[in-house]
């Protein structure tokens, strides 16, 4: 059986990645935060965001910048780390 792959089948795998490491990010972030014990409104008092838009984040609603990881990042006490890994 013979398999070819679109340019749509590529940009589906791309926007399905995208995806999961969004969820990943932020679900990570939600985790930290909630065993730290910070609220919302603390997390938007320490890094300048509206509470709104944290809010929008959690929801998985709002895509965060690196700008804005970064910020969460320092008022949750962490260092955000990206990192290329080579596939399985």
């Amino acid at each position: 059986m013979d398999y070819s792959i679109t340019i749509e089948d590529i940009n589906l795998m791309i926007e399905q990645k995208k995806e999961q490491t969004k969820n990943r990010i932020i679900d990570q972030y939600i985790e930290i935060r909630r065993k730290k014990g910070l609220s919302q409104e603390k997390i938007a008092q320490i890094t300048g965001i509206a509470r709104t838009n944290i809010v929008r984040i959690e929801r998985k609603t709002n895509v965060p910048t690196i700008d804005v990881l970064v910020k969460l990042a320092n008022a949750l006490d962490m260092e955000l780390e990206i990192n290329f890994v080579e596939r399985e």
